[in-house]
């Protein structure tokens, strides 16, 4: 009797080792969450990057926020169609890419708070959550609502900065007391900043597994009608990082189109008057610094000129743009925009319908807005000009024009959109 007693103590406390001895490898096992927003690449993402190297297992987690598919303050839906297909199609392509890496990214229809408040709550272990630094109102407005839940669920928020050429710890000023005009802003950067080699990610850890994915919404599940870019479209748009370096491959090495940039980049019809690498910087699928390290490549090995050259100006107007942002706040949003104009806009909604559809009457207007409609896009000199007719000569409140932009732009970018002078 006393050994049975025995055997059996001795087999419960192995029992009982061996499912502590389990609980204490999980509990040394690191996780993290990656939050991906607008960067939706693995290439050059600081973000990926450091979560992989301090974490033993990842969760890549990107939300369909609702409020992304809501009505602007004028009621037009916040993301139209053609631009919540591209961002539909470059998350698809981002979740590919990570399944052939052995992880995944989970998708859910919910804000970003929320759903990683619900995986904090459900996996053990979770120490961090890093997601990319934003500048806006919107975009911020979620960082420190991920960070308070994050902290309420024995995490902690990493916000890393990651969408600029010039990196913003390497500015030579503040951003808050960065020049208002871009020639200033420019010369001074140009003279003491570089922009940092892209990041190579290396080996990504495996994800975890038992975590609830939706699947991705389609747009009918998102509000929206399901709308066919024109084939007579600049180019027929597709969303990811795999388009993303297709077209940088292209544009640079392929057509070597880079070396005729400033000759051919306010032109209006086709494919190959400037590079349209903005959709694809927009949300992240392509880095700028890949952009800027493959020109250098370019003109290293073929040529260097006023062209190759021109393209990193305008990367640097983009910076310019995302850093003023930081400065001047939700002035960004004021009817008198951050130089505070005094002005009484019109908001007669029957006129301005006529500049959405393209029936002003002027030909070059209504051509470009048409196009807007069916592409999702426009050219730069189309863009100037169009909002130039709808606020000085139709004298309609500029406001309504951006908020059409962020609707239908697959490009839209909000720096750069609400930024009037």
């Amino acid at each position: 009797f006393l050994k049975t007693a025995f055997l059996f103590r001795s087999k419960i406390n192995v029992h009982t080792f061996a499912r502590l001895a389990n609980g204490c490898l999980r509990s040394m096992t690191t996780r993290a969450i990656v939050l991906h927003r607008n960067d939706l690449r693995l290439h050059d993402n600081e973000v990926v990057k450091r979560a992989h190297e301090h974490a033993d297992e990842v969760i890549h987690v990107y939300c369909f926020d609702p409020r992304h598919y809501s009505t602007t303050s004028f009621g037009f839906p916040k993301t139209g169609s053609l631009r919540a297909q591209f961002t539909r199609e470059s998350v698809e392509d981002l979740q590919q890419r990570l399944q052939r890496l052995g992880n995944d990214l989970v998708i859910r229809k919910d804000t970003p708070e929320r759903a990683v408040e619900d995986i904090l709550k459900s996996i053990d272990g979770i120490s961090q959550v890093y997601l990319q630094k934003e500048t806006c109102s919107e975009e911020t407005d979620v960082e420190k609502a991920v960070t308070s839940v994050s902290s309420q669920n024995g995490a902690r928020a990493l916000l890393i900065w990651g969408s600029t050429l010039v990196h913003i710890d390497d500015l030579p000023f503040p951003a808050t007391e960065m020049p208002d005009i871009f020639t200033p802003f420019r010369k001074k950067v140009e003279s003491s900043s570089q922009p940092r080699k892209p990041l190579t990610v290396g080996e990504l850890k495996k994800g975890v597994s038992g975590i609830r994915s939706d699947a991705i919404p389609s747009l009918e599940e998102l509000g929206l009608e399901k709308r066919q870019i024109d084939q007579r479209s600049v180019l027929q748009f597709k969303g990811g990082e795999t388009a993303a370096l297709d077209r940088l491959t292209e544009y640079i090495w392929t057509k070597k189109l880079i070396a005729t940039y400033k000759e051919t980049r306010n032109g209006l019809i086709g494919g190959d008057y400037s590079s349209k690498f903005s959709p694809w910087l927009m949300n992240g699928c392509l880095s700028p610094r890949t952009v800027y390290a493959e020109i250098k490549k370019f003109e290293n090995s073929i040529q260097s000129n006023d062209s190759t050259y021109w393209l990193v100006f305008e990367l640097l107007w983009r910076d310019f743009f995302k850093f003023l942002s930081i400065k001047v706040g939700n002035s960004l949003f004021f009817p008198g925009g951050p130089r505070a104009v005094e002005k009484v806009w019109s908001t007669d909604v029957r006129r301005f319908n006529l500049w959405r559809d393209g029936k002003t009457g002027h030909p070059f207007v209504d051509a470009n807005m048409r196009e807007l409609e069916q592409s999702g896009w426009m050219s730069n000199r189309g863009r100037q000009n169009v909002a130039s007719f709808l606020t000085k000569d139709m004298g309609i409140d500029w406001r309504l024009g951006a908020e059409w932009f962020e609707s239908e732009l697959i490009d839209y970018d909000v720096s750069s959109n609400w930024y009037v002078n």
